[in-house]
């Protein structure tokens, strides 16, 4: 029986997580739910980052948080996710890559319209996490997407 190349490749919704601390009168004055996840369009996104001051930039997105995961502790790991050929895709890929992950999805070029996928995080001094969630073009991964070559050289499909 032959050795796969891949522990695991997992494939999902590459999202930057964009974390930013804020006190609690922002979250009012910018309409956002305290402590829930909801999903949000492109304008605000654009809208809440220009409101809340530093943040930091890492890539994330469940899936991606898995592989990043195990290819830190030596798993050999790869993903399939889709971003633009923006500054925050470049975030992403090189995130992925630095963390030892293998992460070769092609970018949407820069003329799509849709940006690259981002969770603006902002944590409140209790420690609570409010999420703002904008899919962008990670909505559009396609069978195209995946290399079936590498997927069927993984041991697990995640």
């Amino acid at each position: 029986m032959s050795q796969k190349t891949y522990d695991v490749v997992g494939i999902g919704n590459a999202i930057v997580d964009v974390l930013g601390r804020v006190e609690e009168d922002f979250l009012e004055a910018n309409g956002v739910q305290k402590g829930v996840m909801q999903l949000i369009d492109a304008e605000r996104a654009i809208e809440i980052y220009g409101k809340m001051g530093p943040a930091t930039e890492i890539s994330g997105g469940s899936a991606a948080n898995t592989i990043a995961g195990l290819g830190m502790l030596g798993a050999k790991s790869a993903y399939v996710g889709k971003v633009k050929d923006d500054q925050l895709g470049q975030i992403f890929a090189h995130d992925l890559r630095a963390q030892g992950a293998v992460y070769e999805t092609a970018p949407a070029p820069k003329s799509n319209p849709d940006e690259t996928g981002r969770c603006i995080v902002i944590v409140t001094p209790d420690g609570e996490r409010s999420m703002n969630t904008y899919l962008g073009v990670t909505e559009h991964l396609t069978a195209d997407d995946i290399d079936e070559a590498q997927v069927a050289d993984a041991e697990w499909i995640y």
